[in-house]
């Protein structure tokens, strides 16, 4: 049986997330709350978190910059150039904002190996950018990998010397590890922040309505592992663990939350977890694809 079609607290955690995003906007709609200033920062890596949020559906990239937040800037979305890109971004210190971060910060040759713009004849660099608006935000928000703790960016051999956003900054910093990030953890901690500040978060600051069970305890090929049925090679419907799956130490939703609009996951499309949401991602993990990692002892 598919648990995660009928398990009440599955279903209960989705509801949870929509009943945050549908909260919002009733409360905006009627004037009970104000939207906040949001400045999205990308950083050293392959903007893949700012892709995943304009897949968005519920509420969808549309909502967000129009109704949900006053939405300042983004590297690739703002309409200005130049000069002018920057003065927008500029422009948000001094009032209150939540800083959005996607990217590693690379640190080598004093940050020169990503510069994310010019202000007043000087290169602006990711390194520069972290450290000026990290530290005057309400909240920070790290997404995906390479913010979170290093990622792709930082994997081996690091030439540009990427660290995550909290080795940079000497604050908390909410962290949404994923390769990229989903939509809703993204847009499930923004609303939790408009209406009721800082989410519940576990000890590596995730917070807990999206992060808190692995996803092996949720997989729906979770009976194939218990009674020793393991797939030998790709496209098989058992159990992949033999082939390295790295659902047994991530910690993340997709078996009941899916992509691409809710309507699948890596597993049910017979393709391995990787741990993209696991810190260590990717060194860690790799390979990410392997076989006979088990051996039967002959006596």
């Amino acid at each position: 049986m598919n648990k995660t079609k009928t398990c009440p607290e599955y279903a209960a955690r989705l509801k949870t997330a929509r009943e945050l995003f549908d909260r919002v906007k009733d409360k905006i709609s009627e004037g009970t709350l104000m939207r906040r200033n949001l400045v999205w920062l990308e950083l050293t890596g392959c903007s893949g978190n700012i892709i995943s949020l304009l897949d968005g559906a519920n509420p969808d990239f549309k909502y967000l910059i129009s109704q949900m937040t006053n939405f300042l800037y983004d590297n690739s979305l703002v309409a200005a150039e130049g000069e002018k890109a920057m003065e927008k971004l500029m422009g948000s210190i001094g009032d209150e904002y939540i800083l959005a971060v996607e990217g590693a910060v690379a640190t080598k040759n004093n940050g020169m190996y990503n510069v994310i713009g010019r202000w007043q004849g000087k290169p602006v660099t990711a390194l520069n950018a972290i450290k000026l608006l990290g530290e005057k935000a309400s909240y920070v928000i790290a997404l995906g990998a390479c913010a979170s703790h290093g990622g792709v960016s930082a994997a081996k051999p690091n030439p540009s010397d990427c660290v995550s956003v909290q080795s940079i900054l000497n604050r908390k910093v909410i962290k949404l590890p994923g390769c990229p990030c989903h939509p809703d953890w993204f847009m499930g901690t923004l609303a939790h922040i408009l209406l009721y500040g800082e989410p519940e978060l576990d000890n590596r600051d995730r917070p807990v309505l999206f992060y808190s069970t692995l996803i092996h305890d949720r997989c729906p090929r979770r009976s194939f592992f218990d009674k020793g049925i393991f797939a030998k090679k790709l496209g098989e419907s058992t159990c992949m663990f033999k082939l390295g799956c790295r659902g047994p130490v991530t910690r993340i939703d997709c078996p009941i939350r899916k992509w691409n609009q809710y309507v699948n996951w890596p597993v049910e499309d017979d393709t391995p977890c990787i741990g993209c949401a696991q810190f260590g991602f990717p060194d860690q993990m790799e390979p990410f694809i392997t076989y006979n990692t088990t051996r039967e002892v002959k006596e």
